[in-house]
């Protein structure tokens, strides 16, 4: 009775709560799929599905957090280990601007000897050799990192990074913003309060950005509907985020030894965020870690964006994840379901 009364609330465009979406969870895969693409159809009428082309840059790979789920992180005294100058990222972003780029993700370790310099020029060579290029950088965790190691406050350096080049904000290091699970798999990560706080703080600086779940590993069905809800908290009181995109964890070369969820509960958990954040604009499907088979159902599970055709990714690839497809290949996916396929940039106009 009360899953009936939840799915009518849906139905009706009325805010679920987490007793409801914990009902919610629990339909039959193709009933939650079909309440999902109902509310994304309510919210994208008009049967475009959108995507972008840009770049993930890890600037370097050296991190002294070290994740439990994490393949890629390296320290400092490792062979592998990198720090990228601002010329080989030019050489990088340049690549990405001759097949008509526009957004470059930059991310990286926690590298506990960078300066503050070494960003905020890089941001300004990026700005001033690319200016068509819009900055997605510098996830929640990494400014936490920031202000401890440069002893500025997280406010301060936003500005900074902001006034140098940086358009947006990324967010990666969600995983699930609920102390107990992040203590347990990432315990020298920031918290999720910070995580979040972080992020209002952008927002109010007039820096949009995205919001992310990583998910199928220690934690509960109703540690992820905490996670939404913190989500959907902020929104109501901000509007910054432009996105939402959820994944499994991937857990090939990590020491997190937990199996790896299936595409059933991604394609459940995408389609109960489409329902639970009644105030997100998109919700993006991950074809990264998923495939393009079942990132191409993600669309009819509440999805009405496609994510990044991806010329460059190194993070879920050393976890196992390393599917890759073109732009037409990423085109024909969408129209064979009846979409229309529309580049975009990171705030969702179309460029197309």
């Amino acid at each position: 009775m009360i899953c009936d009364m939840s799915v009518e609330k849906v139905l009706g465009g009325e805010r679920v709560d987490a007793e409801e979406a914990l009902e919610l969870y629990r339909l039959p895969l193709p009933e939650l799929g079909a309440l999902a693409d109902a509310v994304r159809q309510r919210l994208h009428p008009d049967r475009r599905v959108t995507y972008i082309i840009d770049r993930n840059i890890n600037y370097t790979n050296v991190c002294d957090v070290y994740c439990t789920f994490c393949a890629f992180m390296r320290e400092e005294k490792d062979d592998d280990s990198y720090v990228l100058s601002k010329e080989q990222i030019g050489a990088k972003i340049q690549e990405l601007v001759d097949i008509d780029g526009v957004q470059v993700l930059l991310q990286g370790g926690h590298h506990p000897q960078l300066k503050i310099d070494y960003y905020l020029e890089l941001l300004r060579y990026i700005r001033e050799k690319f200016p068509q290029v819009n900055v997605h950088g510098f996830s929640p965790p990494e400014f936490t990192h920031f202000a401890n190691v440069f002893g500025i406050p997280v406010k301060e350096l936003i500005r900074q990074f902001k006034e140098a080049g940086l358009g947006s904000i990324p967010g990666g290091g969600g995983e699930i913003l609920v102390d107990k699970v992040r203590k347990r798999i990432a315990p020298l990560k920031c918290s999720g309060q910070q995580w979040l706080d972080v992020m209002e703080t952008a927002h109010g600086l007039g820096l949009n950005s995205s919001a992310t779940m990583m998910f199928g590993h220690v934690e509960t069905i109703e540690d992820r509907i905490e996670h939404l809800n913190l989500l959907r908290q902020v929104q109501d009181r901000t509007h910054g985020f432009t996105a939402f995109i959820c994944w499994t964890f991937q857990n090939e070369n990590t020491r997190l030894r937990v199996p790896s969820a299936g595409a059933h509960e991604y394609l459940r958990m995408q389609a109960l965020a489409r329902i639970f954040l009644d105030n997100f604009p998109n919700v993006q499907s991950s074809w990264v870690t998923q495939g393009p088979q079942i990132g191409q159902i993600a669309l009819q599970f509440g999805a009405n964006d496609f994510g990044s055709v991806m010329m460059e990714e190194n993070v879920v690839s050393q976890a196992g994840a390393t599917f890759r497809i073109n732009e037409d290949t990423m085109k024909r996916l969408i129209a064979e379901l009846g979409y229309e396929p529309h580049r975009r940039n990171n705030w969702y106009q179309l460029l197309n």
